[in-house]
């Protein structure tokens, strides 16, 4: 008879594959692909007259899941539940559990922080109860989502449009982002003038370069200068003025590294530095998690678990990082680093976002990576590998040149040592070097350029996905792992669009905002949702009971509920018009929000039902026939560009045709942007690029 295996239960099929490698073949790895029982989709699933209890039911389309495991777990001689080490984890593995009928006071919960061997079987060797305060603190969240997300979402249907939803803290940090639109709108520039001076030294006036300085005071006090004449009347006082140098300071400066990622600070530097969408970062640094097959190597968990606030780092991580500083880049370079976290309360049972093995440097395996992967996983490795290095150390200089009762600015600084830079560059501005010549007290220097600039102030800017997750983390609004959905959840329901990099907010995403402001003030405040957000934290870290905590929030809601209920009247959004009309009735056509995207639509629905697909043309004719070229996209979501005279005509181009003909052979030339050039011609046969 064969031995009986140990099952051991994770979330997915990945994950699944890199542990049973460390584990054996004394072990069984099954997933449970995520969650396995939830709350019904078809009606809220919460009893509220009974304290809040959830009605939980195993989820449509898992049940041959189920069914596996219960089979598998009816053979095991051990069960252990090894889904990941956070609230959502240990709710999942309370779930299953519950479906295969283990003791939740048992030692059948593993948990780690990477998938490494030892990490594995270190955690098989200690196993414990399920963790209820963390199942307790998911419920709550969970149960207040759906309090909030099934009863304001139907008055929405109602009152303004079918689709639409409103959310605990989707509500607030849409609010967030109309408020910052609010503020661009109504904002008015103020007019203000820069007077500069481009400066030489006397006796390298032929052969140096100038360097420049900026007005900063008048009679010893800082100067703003607000028009142009103010502007031009202090030139015409610094005309024929001697410029000497005053003072000169010189100063040692040093910039320390930046800490490890945590999830928040990773979404926001792959961002800015990868142009990685939070939702893509989170998808990528997952697979990166559980595992990527590796030649030579095997299936490797490449970085440490995810989601995390902590900046903490293991004694055996930082021994790593130091022998490799120590050996590969020098000695020197290797500093006694230590983070603390922000927040006093932040949940320290993960480490922050760090590779597995440091001596899996990004370019060793880049051939067994995506992209994408190689990419963000070099960002999480240099940043780590940086945090244990030592700091930058800049020689700065400041430069105060007198020229009457004026006296001008001149700042200067080089890197004497590179420190952390050597391998991790956390900000460009900052590196960029900007010299200037050696100047002493009572120095003449000659004047080149006198410079007067207007300028106006500017309104705050729009929000990226980096900067909203950085306002969301500084307002303690949501956590790190939930700022992706939200950000996906505004762009799906078109309370949002994304121009370029910017969120900018739809009429739609004002509308929904004001009624969330006159009616439901607590759930769109900020101070009121991170004030809740504390408190759900305590439920994991106070023992707080979570119906205590759920019931003091509905009896608020549940009043302003009522009154939205009665008061709100139904919202009219104005279509806005194309200026064409429709060739079935003659109404004007409209553009219209649908499930697939925009498209136009005549306002005489439901009498007439014509509809027209939204072409987007470039400025650009059909070199087979003439007609226009319009962006299309595929099944896979690819844009292309062909001929609008389809399917008679069937020309294609995967990059954008411009109206520019080829010198050499007359096609069309394509904008192709690479280091070298930005139009290529689409002839195959020809090359030419430009």
């Amino acid at each position: 008879m064969a031995k009986s295996k140990a099952l051991v239960i994770v979330e997915s099929p990945s994950k699944a594959k890199t542990i049973g490698k460390f584990l054996g073949s004394n072990y069984k790895v099954v997933a449970s692909v995520g969650h396995v029982r939830d709350l019904p989709k078809s009606k809220m699933g919460i009893n509220i007259e009974n304290n809040f209890d959830p009605e939980y039911i195993s989820i449509r389309g898992k049940g041959d899941v189920i069914k596996a495991m219960r089979s598998e777990a009816k053979n095991a001689s051990k069960i252990y539940l090894a889904t990941d080490n956070d609230r959502e984890g240990e709710a999942i593995s309370w779930h299953i559990a519950f479906l295969l009928g283990i003791d939740e006071a048992s030692a059948n919960r593993i948990v780690f922080n990477e998938i490494t061997k030892t990490a594995i079987q270190q955690a098989v060797k200690n196993p414990r109860a399920i963790d209820r305060k963390l199942v307790d603190a998911q419920q709550a969240r969970r149960v207040l989502d759906r309090l909030v997300g099934y009863q304001i979402s139907p008055l929405l249907w109602r009152k303004v449009r079918r689709g639409l939803s409103a959310g605990r803290v989707q509500s607030a940090a849409l609010k967030i982002i109309c408020d910052r639109e609010k503020q661009i709108r109504e904002f008015i520039p103020k007019e203000f003038w820069t007077i500069s001076a481009d400066l030489l030294k006397q006796d390298e006036a032929k052969s140096s370069k100038p360097f420049n300085a900026k007005l900063w005071e008048y009679k010893g006090s800082k100067l703003s200068v607000d028009d142009q004449a103010s502007a031009e009347a202090i030139c015409r006082q610094l005309e024929g003025n001697s410029y000497v140098v005053a003072a000169v300071e010189k100063k040692e400066r040093i910039r320390k590294a930046s800490a490890p990622f945590t999830t928040s600070s990773l979404q926001q530097d792959a961002s800015n530095k990868l142009g990685f969408q939070t939702k893509k970062t989170m998808q990528i640094a997952q697979q990166l998690y559980e595992g990527v097959d590796v030649k030579g190597h095997g299936t490797v968990g490449l970085v440490t678990y995810i989601r995390t606030d902590s900046v903490r780092v293991s004694d055996d991580a930082r021994k790593a990082a130091a022998d490799y500083i120590k050996s590969i880049i020098g000695a020197e370079y290797l500093a006694d680093n230590r983070y603390t976290n922000k927040k006093k309360d932040v949940q320290d049972a993960h480490e922050a976002i760090r590779p597995s093995y440091v001596e899996l440097t990004p370019d060793s395996i880049k051939d067994s990576l995506t992209k994408d992967q190689y990419q963000l996983y070099r960002l999480i490795w240099s940043r780590f590998m940086a945090s244990q290095m030592a700091p930058v150390v800049y020689d700065g200089v400041s430069v105060d040149i007198q020229n009457g009762d004026y006296v001008f600015r001149a700042t200067g600084s080089r890197v004497r040592f590179d420190g952390y830079l050597r391998i991790y560059v956390d900000n460009a501005e900052e590196n960029e070097e900007k010299m200037l010549p050696e100047l002493v007290v009572g120095e003449s220097l000659e004047l080149k350029t006198l410079n007067s600039d207007q300028n106006f102030t500017q309104p705050p800017a729009r929000f990226t996905e980096a900067s909203l997750v950085k306002d969301l983390e500084e307002k303690n609004i949501g956590r790190p792992s939930t700022y992706a959905p939200i950000i996906a959840t505004l762009l799906d329901r078109r309370y949002i669009l994304r121009e370029k990099k910017s969120l900018v907010p739809t009429d739609l995403g004002f509308v929904v905002t004001e009624l969330m402001e006159k009616y439901f003030t607590e759930i769109v405040d900020a101070d009121f949702t991170a004030n809740l957000e504390d408190k759900l934290d305590d439920i994991e870290v106070k023992s707080l009971d979570w119906k205590e905590i759920v019931a003091d929030f509905y009896h608020i809601f549940e009043k302003e509920l009522k009154v939205a209920e009665e008061e709100i009247e139904k919202v009219v959004i104005e279509d806005e018009l194309t200026g064409e009309l429709c060739e079935k009735c003659g109404k004007p056509m409209a553009r219209k929000q649908g499930r697939f995207g925009d498209f136009i639509a005549c306002t005489g629905y439901p009498e007439c039902k014509n509809t027209k697909q939204i072409v987007n043309t470039v400025d650009a004719q059909c070199p087979k026939c003439g007609r226009d070229i319009i962006v299309r996209r595929g099944k896979s979501g690819r844009v292309f560009y062909g001929c609008s005279g389809y399917p008679d005509c069937d020309q294609v181009f995967w990059n954008k045709p411009t109206s520019k003909k080829c010198p050499e052979c007359s096609s069309v030339l394509l904008e192709k942007k690479t280091k070298t050039s930005s139009l290529a011609c689409s002839n195959p046969e020809c090359g030419y690029k430009e």
